[in-house]
């Protein structure tokens, strides 16, 4: 298996065209139907929360844009954690409301939109789209490149036209994504100190050290 710092530099050499042509093979434009926002409400009533990585200094731009402390921007990532959200784990999610869905959700006119839009983190503004590198967070879904080096989710904006423009910008997003995660990957294995918490507690473990929930330092 390779180094993370080996998939980081693959990261590095990708060729933002390359990606583009494959967004544009396949085409892309959102539809604004909410699903990547909102929770899934699967149909034996069983409710999955809206679960979508932030990096630290994403979630202090999110506080600076909206006025709003860390916990009400982001939650601890449930992976790992115990029923009562207690543990340690290893990122950090955009926090939810009380229906599962992203906290920065909102229908306008019955469309979904959201509130943070020009402030919105990278896995927002590069979905239904992944790259396949080990280290990143989402590598799945459909092929779209002989390569399969990228991934479409499954999403209803698929397959419509899009601007060569658009497509570079969203490859230009993909590729700062892929790089972000892993230098983030790198920043958490090199910073990671086991912190035992204690009954009750929770550990966020990030490339700046180990954290509560409400972002401050862990210091036990």
């Amino acid at each position: 298996m390779e180094s993370l710092e080996a998939e980081l530099d693959r990261a590095r050499a990708l060729d933002e065209s390359e990606l583009a042509d494959a967004i544009e093979s396949i085409g892309f434009e959102c539809t604004r139907c909410g699903a990547c926002c909102t929770a899934d409400r699967g149909s034996a009533g069983t409710t999955e929360p809206h679960t979508a990585t932030v990096f630290p200094d994403e979630v202090r731009g999110l506080e600076d844009a909206t006025g709003d402390e860390w916990r009400d921007v982001a939650r601890p990532m449930p992976y790992g954690l115990d029923e009562d959200g207690e543990g340690e784990t290893f990122e950090w999610a955009l926090q939810t409301d009380a229906c599962g869905d992203c906290v920065f959700y909102a229908e306008e006119d019955g469309l979904g939109a959201c509130t943070v839009h020009e402030d919105r983190p990278l896995i927002c503004a590069t979905y239904p789209f992944s790259v396949a590198l080990a280290g990143t967070s989402q590598p799945m879904g459909e092929a779209v490149d002989e390569s399969g080096m990228v991934r479409a989710h499954e999403c209803e904006g698929l397959g419509r036209d899009i601007s060569r423009e658009d497509a570079e910008e969203l490859a230009s997003a993909l590729k700062e994504r892929a790089i972000r995660e892993l230098e983030e990957a790198i920043g958490v294995r090199d910073a990671y100190e086991p912190a035992n918490p204690g009954p009750g507690e929770t550990v966020v473990h990030d490339s700046e050290g180990a954290k509560r929930p409400d972002g401050t330092p862990y210091d036990p």
